[in-house]
């Protein structure tokens, strides 16, 4: 009985082991680079002008009501390859993206487009990364 016990324990300190090594091993997908004409707010903070690279964080947003875990992601900005700043993402689902396309067109595959939108208020930040979209909205500064 106890040789039981102690196999069953062993078994479970191995999965618990191999998912936190999955998890450490995981790498963040790169979105490219893009160019921000003038200073914003990202995720309640300032990230100046300038260009960065974009990468989707390991890190999950808390799930909102009414959405996936999916639907959004944490968007690192990176310089010289230190997180500058990060915000959340909105990730398009094809429905959403058809909506969208009406009144706005997509990037081409693996390109991003940084747009003021009306008012000036915010900046939109669309990367087109291999078919999936991602929306990136920016206060302005």
């Amino acid at each position: 009985m106890t040789g039981r016990i102690l196999g069953a324990v062993l078994v479970a300190v191995v999965a618990v082991s191999g998912a936190a090594n999955a998890q450490t091993m995981k790498k963040s997908a790169s979105l490219g680079s893009v160019r921000l004409s003038h200073d914003v707010m990202a995720d309640g903070k300032p990230l100046a002008a300038g260009t960065y690279a974009l990468r989707v964080s390991d890190e999950m947003p808390a799930k909102v009501v009414g959405q996936t875990l999916d639907e959004s992601r944490w968007i690192e900005f990176l310089q010289g390859g230190k997180v500058k700043g990060r915000e959340l993402a909105t990730v398009l689902s094809k429905d959403a993206l058809k909506d969208m396309s009406r009144k706005s067109a997509a990037p081409a595959p693996g390109t991003s487009k940084v747009q003021a939108l009306k008012g000036g208020d915010y900046v939109r930040v669309w990367v087109n990364a291999g078919g999936t979209q991602y929306l990136i909205h920016l206060g302005s500064h």
